[in-house]
């Protein structure tokens, strides 16, 4: 999978290159935004039963736009974030635990780059909104496995991206931008719960399916 990632943007930065070398005229953008990300969570956790709590959070968000036309435009969206995790509603009873509970799961950092190709519809105007659609590949780093169970392994996945946003400009340079991102990521999690019950396993297939909502500045050059 991350060789298919990573060819996948070699391919691309390869045509990007290309297609700035034949058509000077076309613009670069970078744009810094501050973002939302709002997990629509929901989880099937084998063995102990229940759903998935996964907190929301605010972070710095960094992109690459390229320019193929006035309309036509690709997107490279840089982030990462940081999560709390836990089950909601388990049943511990046959372990010695309540019937109802909820489950500190730690936290995980998620790095999870992004790509779209993106259509501009008033490429001359003050007001210039867009839509877009890609592909992610989130990458589960840094896991806190929390106070509870002894440890959790997220898989890394691909998801598919969808985008909305308007820029507003301000100069021939400079624009504001709003943007909303919607991303299908599902990811197999599975919890080494051994500490609590000889050999206790529990998997589980988390969606995450995050909004990411931005506000923020950008540049063209």
């Amino acid at each position: 999978m991350k060789k298919l990632l990573f060819f996948a943007l070699a391919l691309t930065l390869g045509t990007l290159n290309l297609q700035a070398q034949t058509n000077p005229n076309q613009r670069w953008q970078v744009r810094l935004r501050g973002v939302t990300v709002v997990p629509t969570e929901s989880a099937d956790i084998s063995t102990i039963g229940g759903d998935i709590d996964i907190n929301t959070k605010f972070i710095p968000e960094l992109d690459f736009t390229y320019f193929f036309t006035k309309h036509i435009a690709a997107e490279l969206i840089l982030g990462t974030t940081k999560h709390k995790v836990n089950t909601v509603g388990s049943d511990l009873s046959a372990i010695g635990g309540n019937s109802s509970t909820n489950v500190d799961l730690g936290s995980v950092w998620l790095l999870p780059p992004t790509l779209t190709a993106q259509y501009h519809f008033l490429p001359e105007g003050n007001i210039k909104p867009y839509v877009g659609a890609g592909i992610n590949y989130t990458i589960f780093y840094s896991v806190n496995e929390g106070p509870t169970v002894k440890n959790v392994k997220y898989d890394n996945a691909f998801g598919f991206a969808t985008q909305l946003g308007i820029d507003f400009k301000l100069s021939e340079k400079y624009f504001l931008n709003l943007d909303a991102k919607y991303i299908l990521l599902k990811t197999d999690v599975n919890v080494d719960a051994s500490n609590l019950a000889p050999n206790l396993s529990i998997p589980a297939k988390v969606d995450i399916n995050p909004f990411l909502l931005g506000v923020g500045f950008g540049m063209k050059f």
